[in-house]
């Protein structure tokens, strides 16, 4: 598939959005790069790449992201986090969808890439979620996500050229929502949830930048569903400890009970609601701790992807000397 002309990242201040962006600038594309109005564009202006403001809320705003022809759009644009309420995810991760995929049917775009979430399969369901696995979301925020892909499935029935894709929890520089950062910077998370040995599946952010230009590029890709997660499955304590030898903090040895832990986030959420902070550890995502969350990858490696950065354990001593290099 032939891209030449502009690649329109949606979401672009954000985190996957920013290792998008970064990815395609490095490989020579012309990337536009939208988000809600900023006044730092300088993350930008160092790429050397176009920024064009915009707001998935407002209709009138999105046309002129369309100027002089968008080849491939990458729709990372969304609320990622389990605290905000659903009426209030919805008009970014579902109705926001509709209208930038209706655009992109209309200005006659090339391939749409739509970035959501594992969430969608929900909680353990004794085997490694794969892309046939039923989609059984269990809080606002994957039903929100659910909703949009129902949206792109339903013009891709229809002919849109559409390729959705999943990826697990996503960690790795510049990364300050979600799960993952507590695998991507200094963590104030000082107990292990539960027995610890819940296996878990991750990416690093790299990685699913490298995947959804690889995936854009094919024809075959097209109106396919691909997860995103790498080779490793480490343990919640593997995890957590290898973070903190990572990053300096102290390494976490006590356990608290599942329960406990729920009863402790739904604390902090309450306070950080207050506060107008998202908690450290979210009360939906921490139900996510009860069994192993595994991802199967087998799909897109088979489209011929390779990983950067398949092997957990590796990928966190990688960061570690990034982020010393950095202090």
């Amino acid at each position: 598939m032939s891209n030449a002309g502009i690649s329109l990242v949606t979401g672009a201040a954000g985190f996957m959005g920013s290792h998008v962006v970064e990815y395609l600038a490095k490989k020579g594309v012309r990337v536009r790069a939208t988000s809600r109005p900023r006044n730092d564009t300088s993350f930008f202006d160092r790429l050397g790449v176009e920024f064009v403001p915009a707001d998935l809320m407002q209709p009138s705003s999105l046309e002129c992201l369309f100027e002089g022809g968008v080849d491939r759009i990458f729709h990372l644009g969304a609320i990622c986090n389990f605290s905000t309420p659903y009426e209030k995810l919805y008009p970014t991760n579902v109705l926001g969808v509709d209208r930038l995929t209706d655009l992109a049917i209309r200005k006659n775009v090339k391939c749409f890439i739509h970035v959501t979430s594992t969430s969608v399969y929900g909680y353990d369901q004794g085997q490694p979620f794969s892309e046939n696995s039923p989609r059984q979301p269990m809080d606002d925020y994957a039903r929100s996500k659910r909703d949009g892909e129902d949206i792109v499935f339903e013009k891709i029935s229809r002919g849109f050229r559409g390729i959705i894709v999943r990826p697990c929890t996503v960690y790795g520089p510049r990364c300050n929502d979600g799960a993952g950062k507590v695998f991507s910077r200094p963590s104030k998370i000082k107990a292990i949830p539960g027995s610890g040995q819940q296996r878990l599946s991750n990416i690093r952010a790299e990685d699913v930048a490298a995947a959804v230009d690889f995936l854009s590029e094919r024809d075959d890709t097209l109106g396919q569903v691909y997860n995103l997660a790498d080779d490793s499955h480490p343990t919640v304590s593997e995890a957590l400890k290898l973070a903190a030898a990572t990053f300096g903090t102290s390494i976490p040895s006590l356990r608290l009970p599942l329960g406990l832990v729920r009863i402790v986030a739904r604390i902090e959420g309450a306070l950080c609601r207050f506060n107008g902070r998202i908690p450290e550890l979210e009360f939906d995502a921490a139900k996510y701790l009860s069994a192993d969350y595994i991802v199967d990858n087998t799909k897109v490696k088979q489209t011929g992807f390779q990983f950067q950065y398949p092997d957990f354990e590796t990928s966190m001593h990688q960061l570690g000397d990034l982020y010393r290099q950095q202090k």
